[in-house]
């Protein structure tokens, strides 16, 4: 196995790489804060359907990165070529679509998910320049994919730094008015992530064709790959279905927030939300690195190897989630301060530590064993199950909670926690039955799956 193909060395970078990535939106989020409590709600509402394109855009770079480390498994070079080809023409077609789209009903969109009055003004100025460039981050997407798959997690790492500082000091530059520049409050926190962005991307881009696939493998897709284009949608669609059903929900959630509860509420949830990100993003890396590993393994006829991969990966990530969760709860009220001193905020958020402890440790298992159920080629079931619960438990249980029971953030978040473990433990039960052991769509004893069975219905069983 290449050196870089192990879990530590894949993991760190990674780790690094999301912590960085998180800083993005903590930063945006924590000059705003400074600026307007509004102004960052606004963001905050706008960036959930960010998200979602987000996810849209995962239907491509998740299937590329679990087709890509498969085929190299199998020693099957010329496939992880094609599907790098396919990866990047995808994302730039579906990304340019995307984009048009936002620009053109942004206003529409924000108003749907029950945005009024000032929150709806700062986030349509925000979304109209971020969501019209939101092509930048599907590109981005798959080359990460793309350059993480061949061992490559340094790279993605040292751009995601330069894309942080480069965010950072043109948020404060933009929000603030510094340097003699005017004070563009949100639509400087827009320019500056979207310049980011741009800047992130066109490196990325240089270090692929540089160091892991040359601009030639675009000859490749003549004539169209067919059968390499449809292994993407049938990995990659039920592994963003999954995801875009829980942005979904908690699209629902925020409006359950804002027709029922209060502007201070939705504040309190997203500074809330923007500490909690730090708690899981260790899970979040070692659960990437433990795909690709996964998906490695199971390329080159090693299941029982995949197996010790996911569960050392469930147990590392258990212990650091629960420790950084406990830790939390001793300094909860400081960490609410970071974003704000309204002490009717600071309360309502110190009382969400203790909740969360619970949903920490359900999106463990969710986090790490989705994701080797991936590597492995298992997409459909964490759809199915994610359906039931996410709309079922998460969102009609935040609503029953919240507003007939009169729980508010409280009752979201116990209907969170009840939502996380159960597909958690859904999840584990899934992985110790085995079935994922015959999913892989790539072997080194032959061609894709495909070739000897019906691929969709292998998918489904």
């Amino acid at each position: 196995m290449n050196k870089r193909m192990n879990l530590f060395a894949l993991t760190w970078p990674i780790f690094i790489e999301n912590v960085l990535f998180m800083l993005l939106g903590f930063i945006d989020i924590f000059v705003l804060s400074r600026y307007n409590d509004v102004a960052a709600s606004a963001v905050s509402a706008a960036n959930q359907i960010i998200s979602i394109c987000n996810l849209v855009f995962s239907i491509i770079s998740g299937a590329t990165a679990i087709l890509i480390s498969q085929s190299l498994g199998a020693q099957k070079r010329e496939s992880a070529s094609q599907i790098a080809a396919l990866s990047l023409l995808f994302s730039t077609v579906i990304g340019l679509v995307i984009s048009a789209l936002i620009a053109l009903f942004h206003r529409p969109l924000l108003a749907a998910l029950g945005a009024q009055g000032e929150i709806l003004e700062y986030g349509c100025e925000y979304l109209l320049i971020v969501g019209g460039f939101i092509f930048t981050q599907s590109l981005l997407n798959s080359v990460t994919a793309i350059l993480r798959s061949h061992g490559h997690t340094r790279i993605s790492m040292y751009v995601t730094a330069i894309m942080n500082l480069l965010n950072a000091v043109l948020d404060t530059a933009f929000v603030l008015g510094l340097f003699g520049l005017p004070s563009l409050g949100v639509r400087g926190v827009a320019i500056a992530t979207t310049l980011a962005r741009v800047v992130g991307v066109a490196i990325l881009c240089v270090m692929l064709f540089r160091h892991v696939e040359p601009l030639s493998i675009f000859s490749l897709l003549r004539p169209f790959p067919r059968e390499e284009g449809k292994k993407i949608l049938l990995v990659g669609l039920p592994s963003a279905f999954e995801s875009i059903n829980y942005n979904v929900a908690q699209l629902v959630v925020t409006g359950i927030i804002f027709r029922f509860l209060s502007d201070s509420d939705f504040i309190t949830k997203t500074y809330f939300s923007n500490i909690v990100i730090f708690f899981y993003v260790f899970s979040n890396s070692i659960a990437q690195g433990a795909q690709i590993l996964v998906g490695y393994h199971m390329g080159n006829g090693e299941p029982d190897q995949a197996d010790r991969v996911c569960m050392r990966s469930l147990r590392i990530s258990l212990v650091i989630s629960m420790a950084i969760s406990i830790g939390a709860l001793f300094i909860r009220r400081q960490l609410m301060m970071i974003f704000t001193n309204d002490p009717v905020i600071v309360q309502a958020g110190a009382a969400l530590f203790f909740i969360d402890l619970f949903v920490e440790f359900g999106r463990t298992f969710n986090i790490v064993v989705i994701n080797g159920l991936r590597g492995a080629g298992d997409t459909v079931y964490p759809s199915v199950v994610a359906v039931f619960s996410m709309w079922l438990v998460s969102t009609l249980g935040s609503f029953i909670l919240a507003v007939p029971m009169g729980l508010g953030l409280r009752g979201i978040w116990i209907a969170f926690a009840a939502d996380e473990c159960l597909r958690g433990l859904l999840m584990q039960l899934r992985w110790k039955s085995g079935k994922w052991r015959s999913k892989s769509l790539y072997s080194r004893s032959g061609d894709a799956k495909a070739a000897n069975e019906d691929p969709t219905v292998s998918a489904l069983s």
